[in-house]
């Protein structure tokens, strides 16, 4: 009686641990299926971003055998969305794949403290990309620049336009508002095809979608401590901040490290941060938000879903 016992025992401890086991196994396979969720929809966020940023240059996506998505481009060359690679933040700034460029979130709320560690959304950029949409040499970019009230700014993809629209609300702005004009004046200039200083990397200056504005000393984040650029910035004017991100132009006063003078127009951190900043709630699609009246971005989507499911 005493063995039946001990061994009635022994079966139920085995069953409550297979119990328990198979408990975590599907905790863990319904964790994994979340991230996998997650990442599916960020993913097709980011090609929606891009495609909306970019309109005439994507054509159509790819997804190989092995499920690596790539953006396919006018010229037919392609791009390469995520390399799955893990990457610091040295790794990134140096070899960014579209994943990387847009993994942090451009804020649009008013800001006057410096941004946290490393945190830099647009600082990261996809050469690949942008040699694509505005010139992949200094000959080709000069090709493309044209006057935009009085500065030379690449006319691809409506940069020139957005920075005409720019300087059709700030400059009157500046010569009626002596701090916003001083914060403007004189200017510190656009395209300049060049490296940024330190490293092996292109300016965004070099494809003729950036500018400088008056210089500071604490503007930029190696001329200036961190206490005197977040000084700078509780003065810098807000209105020349709205102005510049209404036309999808982003602000290096947003970066941790901090470039207060410097504006880029770089669309696709605005649209993401406009429609896609927010999680996703139950019942929604994850193309909430966007116009699907548009015929292009509904377009879009429907290339995104039949591609990637």
């Amino acid at each position: 009686m005493k063995k039946i016992c001990i061994y009635v025992i022994i079966v139920l401890m085995i069953f409550s641990m297979g119990c328990t086991n198979r408990k975590e196994t599907k905790e863990k396979v319904k964790e994994t299926n979340s991230t996998d969720m997650t990442y599916e929809i960020n993913m097709k966020r980011d090609l929606l971003t891009l495609m909306m940023a970019y309109p005439e240059y994507i054509v159509d996506l790819e997804v190989s055998s092995d499920n690596r998505v790539y953006l396919i481009m006018k010229s037919g060359n392609k791009i390469l969305y995520d390399d799955k690679e893990k990457k610091n933040y040295s790794a990134k700034l140096n070899n960014p794949d579209l994943q990387d460029m847009l993994e942090e979130i451009y804020p649009l709320c008013h800001t006057d403290e410096i941004m946290e560690k490393n945190f830099d959304p647009g600082r990261i950029r996809s050469y690949a990309l942008l040699k694509e949409v505005y010139g992949n040499s200094k000959a080709h970019v000069e090709k493309n620049l044209v006057a935009a009230k009085g500065v030379r700014f690449n006319k691809n993809n409506r940069a020139a336009e957005s920075m005409k629209n720019v300087m059709n609300e700030l400059l009157p702005l500046a010569k009626n508002n002596g701090k916003i004009g001083a914060c403007v004046y004189p200017m510190s200039g656009t395209f300049c095809y060049r490296v940024i200083s330190g490293t092996g990397r292109l300016s965004p200056h070099s494809f003729g979608i950036a500018i400088d504005l008056a210089r500071d000393n604490r503007d930029y984040w190696k001329w200036a401590s961190k206490e005197a650029g977040a000084k700078r910035l509780k003065s810098y004017p807000q209105e020349i901040v709205n102005i510049f991100e209404k036309n999808y132009f982003i602000w290096g006063g947003k970066w941790n490290h901090f470039d207060i003078l410097h504006f880029e127009y770089r669309p696709e951190f605005i649209i993401k941060s406009k429609y896609f900043s927010k999680g996703i709630k139950e019942g929604e699609m994850w193309y909430s938000n966007v116009n699907i009246n548009d015929e292009y971005i509904k377009k879009s989507i429907d290339l995104i879903d039949k591609k990637i499911k």
